[in-house]
């Protein structure tokens, strides 16, 4: 666990990543607001270890979450912005060997889909992709650039469908859809809340 001391909100005058604004509309010849928060679009990796059969997460502290009461450490894919223009396979294999401290070529990773995150207010869009490793690529120890403080989780397959239903852990949406997508394709699925995790 990691200490965290006079956690406050203040009011964000001006956003690094993130920009609020107010959004004016007609609908259906109505007026209409809402308020969204424009960012950058972002890039996530499931990636699977072939020698040990299992996965690289990232676990991190986020306070988005601490603020909503939780510890505040999160499991997620391995993960970034969108932020410099280069195509989206570079970047995704930049974050790899940042994150967890392998390096892959960006014509290996394969895309399985994109989608739109935090809809009600932010709508940016998420590419997902995979990507095997093994020991052989292991170039450094990951953890991010410095100041992230990242640590990279190894899980086993049995451990990956057990994380699935664990609502005590906090892990994000495209992780649960990354591993129901990696199990369906392997023909593995599962019973969503099937605390036996048996196949089916």
């Amino acid at each position: 666990m990691i200490r965290i001391e006079n956690f406050r909100l203040e009011p964000l005058k001006e956003g690094t990543y993130i920009h609020p604004k107010l959004a004016c509309y007609r609908q259906e010849g109505e007026e209409r607001s809402w308020e969204i928060l424009e960012s950058h679009d972002s890039v996530a990796v499931l990636i699977r270890h072939r020698e040990r059969k299992g996965f690289l997460f990232v676990r991190q502290f986020r306070p988005a979450v601490y603020a909503h009461g939780e510890s505040g450490m999160t499991v997620e894919l391995c993960a970034g912005l969108v932020d410099k223009d280069l195509p989206l396979e570079r970047i995704a294999a930049e974050e790899v060997e940042e994150e967890c401290g392998y390096r892959v070529e960006a014509a290996a990773l394969e895309k399985v889909t994109s989608f739109f995150t935090s809809v009600g207010f932010a709508g940016s869009r998420q590419t997902l992709y995979y990507v095997e490793v093994d020991e052989g690529m292991r170039v450094g120890p990951g953890g991010g650039i410095e100041g992230e403080q990242i640590d990279v989780l190894f899980m086993d397959e049995r451990e990956a469908r057990k994380l699935m239903a664990d609502e005590s852990v906090a892990r994000t949406p495209g992780l649960l859809y990354a591993l129901c997508w990696w199990f369906g394709r392997e023909g593995l699925g599962f019973t969503w809340l099937d605390k036996n995790y048996q196949k089916i």
